[in-house]
């Protein structure tokens, strides 16, 4: 039995070294990179037990993507191979204030989008103790919208944990569509992760982060609710309020991947000790991916614990 299974569209991701836009660029930095990927590879980096279900085409690129997943310990064995459709890129351009860094998606079309619901090992789907899909891929096609449905169903059907990260895209959909198609499945959600900003443009929830985590649980029921605060941390309601008792002072080098981190390490934590444990863990996790070229977290557990009881940043010899 895995720990997490996690289902969704993973990219190969071209960025100019150091901060050269990309028309200057001659030679790009090439990795592979998917919020539910990357999920998956920090928990495994953080010693669970992943697997990651996709679909991509017979090519030399989606090669690339499933060769760096799995060597983290991820299991792939259930990505579905096609001969039909393509691999999903984008292009990220690193900057400083006050330029900010973007993000070109070159994605319509991939093979994920067609992805059925008889192509998904519902056996092994469900043997797992937590699933996570993000907001994304219900975003991507109407199948996809679907499927993200059954999921949760038979998630909670089989007595397991269906976990969602909003993690809203506002090159994919409006917040109106999001809110809506989301609604659905939020119901059915065992953890919710959620950004204060994407729960104010979603779903209108603004305030207090207590007040938004409590206005999630009353109007979907959702039995723990984890808040990101950027730089004020986290907060989780489950059984009562618990919030991130340490926030760890972060010089960025990549932002992106960071919320899956947080979500990865949450998870860990939480299914070792509970929704503290969650917490601390999520933000140690977060704060050393920030610190890391490309979207995963190339990160080990021994470097999270180290972090958790010490802020002596200094060089470790």
């Amino acid at each position: 039995m895995l720990d997490v299974v996690t289902l969704g569209e993973t990219q190969v991701r071209f960025s100019p070294k150091g901060y050269l836009r990309l028309d200057q660029a001659h030679e790009m930095e090439v990795n592979a990179a998917g919020a539910e990927s990357n999920v998956a590879v920090a928990l495994a980096r953080l010693g669970m037990r992943t697997g990651w279900i996709s679909k991509l085409p017979d090519h030399p690129l989606s090669r690339l993507i499933v060769g760096e997943i799995r060597r983290h310990g991820v299991d792939t064995s259930r990505v579905v191979w096609t001969t039909e459709g393509r691999v999903a890129t984008y292009f990220f351009e690193r900057a400083v204030p006050p330029r900010p860094p973007r993000v070109w998606y070159d994605r319509k079309g991939s093979a994920v989008t067609t992805l059925r619901d008889e192509e998904v090992d519902w056996t092994y789907l469900s043997s797992a103790r937590v699933v996570l899909v993000t907001g994304i891929t219900p975003a991507l096609s109407p199948r996809l919208r679907a499927l993200t449905g059954r999921i949760a169903r038979e998630v909670r059907a089989a007595g397991k944990l269906f976990a969602l990260d909003v993690n809203y895209r506002t090159k994919l959909w409006s917040p109106s569509a999001a809110a809506a198609c989301l609604a659905e499945f939020l119901p059915s959600v065992s953890i919710l992760f959620c950004g204060r900003a994407d729960a104010e443009q979603v779903f209108g929830l603004a305030g207090e982060p207590e007040a938004v985590a409590r206005a999630f649980r009353e109007k979907f029921g959702i039995p723990t609710v984890v808040l990101t605060l950027g730089a004020q941390g986290s907060l989780a309601l489950a059984d009562r309020i618990h919030r991130q008792q340490r926030v760890h002072r972060v010089e960025m080098v990549d932002p992106l991947g960071a919320g899956d981190a947080f979500a990865a390490g949450f998870l860990c934590g939480y299914l070792e000790d509970g929704v503290q444990r969650g917490l601390d863990l999520g933000g140690a996790t977060a704060a050393l991916d920030c610190t890391i070229v490309g979207d995963a977290a190339f990160i080990t557990r021994a470097e999270v614990e180290e972090l958790l009881a010490s802020e002596d940043q200094e060089i470790q010899r």
